[in-house]
């Protein structure tokens, strides 16, 4: 096949501003249906234009694919604001790609990351042209899925992301003098991650100003919160992530917000950039590779279907199609969670005295009844370290890679407080959003409360399944923070995202509790101003209630699996 790549087209944006792209043609003469991918990350890099999808097979069969630098990168004009343009830029894109003579009129958008925000952004407007999107390891809500986790600033990811995708290009760009700084910046980022107050880092105040502003926006309504996309959408929207990826909760959110429209869902145990399914601490079998699960062939099934209109039976296939970790397999899901999942309570419980998990915390279905309290003391000076889980801090000399990663180091601490079940005597298979409960006082105006879930084996192994975290000054409202009085009980609601994961027999479920994960997010000063106000921390004192009136729990949906019981047993 002859394949002919146009190169540096100019695309005219509504306010004057020409963004600059390449279209990668297939053999023929066309006009050809067309796929859109927009990126801040160079248009001209092989290995970002195929991250999320392979342009060679894309063009063998019969697509048109643009790829196009974002506003105010590389070879575009204008100026980069992350997110803001995004909805514009998409749509006028979109227009001028469906008005070429190449073009048969039909667009559909790929990319993964930015490139699959920017999809959401673009299916916002509702183009005409745009007839199906598939992002790939994105989110559809920048402010509470990119920026914030329920009020907690992604400091880990933000601040790498910023340090090193973005400034080095807008110094390149705007004063070469300075490269040397932001690269040697970026060498010593770790020690960044110490500053305080957080935004004081002038390599991004001058090449990356909206760092700043993510920090001192900390609740919506502003320039920076505008909230979940998938919901005003009417696009076919192929959703694809991994349960360890950072924007694991934006795939899982944005699945479930689409309401009305064709839609589908795949989840691998995948993190930001691992789609082996291999990690430090566990491997995930062959069958777990993102090859072999062949996401460009799950994409090009649905844009034949959606862009082209073939009659290819993608309605008839199952709407999720998800990995269960600890049985390792991949299966076919009607729903999130699946109709048929039962909501069950695991309550926590202790002598009072679960600190660490060498402590009294047990985890069980049987309602508490004693007035207990387990207390511990949170110093941000010294944090919990965040080891693995979904996050993305990769390249990082501290042990913080993404994925199951084994937490006995975490539950060696006397602030994290454990709670483990009895060893299971049969397999419990969870498949669905997870949450907990929890009742809890402090004598800080304000701290936050990190709840993560573990898969303890008979070895002695804890591994990281999901976690999440709550800012208490946000408890009745993100819009609306209140702090908290000191020795009051409080109920806090902690969203822990999703899993599909069987605990085996022989296995135990453990929670643990804790203030912060570090540098994952940012810590609390605990003072009751915010880390991009202060560079005061003070300790805390905080207790967590477990008793018939404060039954502190964790809510999981349970499901039962003839398939996963008979893959136990072989």
């Amino acid at each position: 096949m002859r394949w002919m790549v146009e190169k540096d087209l100019v695309v005219p944006m509504r306010d004057g501003v020409e963004l600059v792209a390449d279209v990668h043609l297939p053999d023929g003469r066309g006009p050809f249906p067309a796929l859109l991918q927009r990126v801040p990350y160079n248009r001209e890099s092989w290995r970002i234009v195929n991250f999320a999808l392979d342009i060679g097979r894309a063009q063998r069969a019969g697509y048109a694919v643009v790829v196009q630098d974002a506003r105010g990168r590389f070879g575009s004009g204008g100026t980069f604001t992350p997110f803001l343009d995004e909805q514009a830029d998409g749509e006028d894109t979109i227009a001028w790609v469906a008005s070429q003579p190449w073009c048969d009129g039909r667009v559909g958008m790929v990319g993964g990351s930015y490139a699959g925000l920017a999809q959401w952004a673009a299916a916002r407007a509702r183009p005409p042209a745009l007839r199906a999107i598939a992002p790939f390891v994105a989110t559809d809500d920048w402010f509470d899925g990119w920026i914030y986790q329920n009020g907690v600033f992604e400091l880990g990811f933000n601040l790498l992301w910023s340090l090193r995708n973005i400034a080095p290009v807008e110094a390149a760009r705007r004063s070469p003098s300075s490269f040397g700084s932001v690269l040697a910046a970026n060498d010593h980022i770790a020690e960044l991650y110490d500053r305080l107050p957080l935004g004081d880092i002038p390599e991004l105040t001058e090449f990356a100003p909206f760092y700043r502003e993510w920090l001192q926006e900390a609740t919506p309504g502003g320039r920076w919160g505008g909230g979940p996309i998938a919901a005003d959408t009417t696009t076919p929207a192929l959703t694809i992530g991994g349960w360890y990826d950072v924007f694991q909760r934006g795939t899982l959110g944005s699945f479930a917000r689409l309401n009305g429209t064709p839609r589908r869902l795949i989840m691998g145990p995948w993190a930001h950039g691992v789609y082996g399914g291999v990690y430090a601490d566990r491997s995930f079998g062959v069958g777990s590779d993102a090859d072999v699960e062949d996401i460009t062939r799950a994409q090009l099934r649905w844009f034949d279907r959606w862009v082209k209109g073939e009659d290819n039976g993608v309605e008839r296939d199952a709407p999720l199609q998800l990995f269960v970790m600890g049985a390792d397999y991949w299966r076919g899901e009607d729903a999130w969670p699946p109709s048929d999942a039962v909501e069950t309570v695991l309550f926590l419980h202790s002598e009072g005295s679960a600190n660490s998990a060498a402590g009294d915390g047990t985890l069980s279905r049987d309602a508490p009844r004693d007035e207990l309290v387990d207390t511990y003391t949170y110093d941000p000076r010294s944090p919990v370290p965040t080891i693995g889980g979904a996050t993305f801090l990769q390249g990082l000399q501290i042990a913080s890679n993404a994925g199951p990663r084994d937490q006995r180091v975490v539950e060696m601490r006397s602030d994290v407080l454990c709670y483990t079940s009895e060893a299971l005597d049969a397999p419990v298979e969870v498949v669905g959003p997870v949450s907990a409960v929890l009742f809890v006082s402090s004598d800080a105006p304000d701290t936050d409360f990190v709840v993560t879930v573990t898969d303890v084996s008979p070895d002695g192994h804890s591994r990281i399944v999901t976690s999440g975290v709550v800012r208490a000054r946000y408890r009745d409202s993100r819009s609306s923070p209140a702090l908290l009085v000191q020795g009051r009980i409080y109920e806090l609601a902690v969203d822990l995202g999703g899993t599909a994961h069987v605990f085996r027999p022989g296995h135990r479920i453990r929670v643990h509790v804790t203030s912060g994960s570090f540098p994952r997010f940012e810590p609390n000063p605990q003072t009751g101003a915010l880390g991009a106000e202060s560079a005061d921390v003070q300790a805390a004192t905080n207790r967590l209630h477990h008793d018939a009136l404060h039954p502190s729990s964790l809510v999981l949906q349970v499901v039962e699996r003839s398939e996963t019981t008979e893959r136990l047993a072989g």
